[in-house]
């Protein structure tokens, strides 16, 4: 018999019957999307200004986490791409050390996440998601660098879908979530939870919600100045997910990296200019267009900008090679 906790989480995921129907759903509007892509919003495009970045008053060392990897179609990744490999995907969390706090940027994935988190997702779900074995949880992947776990400050989510938020599981209760109050109250606010979310490691933790009220940076509207010396800025990314952010890093190397959650899974849409195919773009991007103006921002970025997609392998092993 599951445990109360347990029993509470599989009773709040999206009901089995309308999972089904949406992938069907999704899975027939595939194949003419593979064959004509969405166009790109030369309009938009157009509009688009760079603002500057803050200026860096302090720097952050970057330390990636790699714990996971599965792989994909291209042509499903980026919308009608001409190619019939896969393209490798990862999922990694993200160390941010700052003269201030030490602290998580997607604290991914707890071990045991196969028979821990993903039962808590709507068939089939699980079987679209589940990355391969074996899986480094959080905790072995901070020991392996000798980081305690009681030494981390905080999480900060680019989003809550299941993949970023796992490894929380192996963090003490007192590591609390900072995150958009629009992203917690989509997440947590109804009786089902979206497809895509596992409330379980949300449990029993401290939010700390925000509001992106800061000026423009990049090319995205709103940000906000993490410590107020511009090392740590977090600009609005949503589309994905209502509230989904991006991370944008002075890092010590004296590059600027923005760390990008899943706006795009690879930086080839960025390139390419494309979403994701509807399946699965239908079933896990909250709003379609909204992502893909993300995108159209993504690909407007100035140059010097290093952006990491939190899925996309190659991006994240680069960053893991620099010391």
């Amino acid at each position: 018999m599951p445990d109360s906790a347990t029993g509470n989480a599989r009773a709040q995921r999206t009901p089995t019957l309308s999972t089904v129907l949406r992938c069907c759903a999704a899975v027939a509007a595939t194949p003419a999307r593979l064959v004509r892509p969405r166009p790109a919003d030369t309009e938009l495009l157009a509009r688009l200004v760079a603002h500057p970045a803050p200026a860096a008053a302090n720097t952050v060392r970057l330390t990636v986490l790699a714990q996971a990897t599965m792989s994909a179609p291209t042509t499903i990744v980026a919308e009608g791409a001409r190619s019939l490999r896969e393209i490798r995907m990862t999922m990694s969390a993200f160390l941010i050390e700052h003269p201030r706090a030490r602290f998580l940027v997607d604290p991914a994935l707890c071990s045991g996440v196969h028979r821990r988190v993903l039962p808590e997702l709507p068939f089939p779900i699980p079987l679209l998601v589940a990355p391969d074995k074996p899986v480094l949880g959080l905790s072995d992947a901070l020991a392996a660098r000798d980081i305690p776990a009681d030494s981390i400050d905080f999480v900060i989510p680019t989003h809550l879908h299941w993949d970023h938020v796992s490894g929380l599981l192996e963090l003490p209760s007192s590591v609390s979530i900072r995150l958009p109050a629009v992203e917690y109250a989509w997440a947590m606010g109804g009786p089902h939870a979206p497809i895509g979310v596992a409330r379980g490691p949300l449990r029993a933790r401290t939010f700390d919600t925000f509001e992106l009220d800061g000026p423009p940076v990049l090319t995205f509207p709103r940000s906000m100045d993490l410590f107020g010396d511009g090392s740590v800025v977090l600009v609005d990314l949503a589309g994905h997910t209502p509230g989904s952010i991006g991370v944008l890093l002075a890092v010590d190397d004296g590059s600027r990296v923005l760390l990008a959650g899943d706006a795009v899974w690879n930086k080839l849409q960025v390139e390419l200019i494309r979403e994701k195919a509807p399946m699965p773009g239908n079933l896990f991007d909250a709003d379609r267009d909204a992502t893909f103006e993300t995108i159209h921002r993504l690909h407007a970025l100035p140059d010097g900008i290093e952006l990491i997609a939190g899925h996309d392998y190659a991006a994240v092993t680069a960053r893991a090679a620099k010391k």
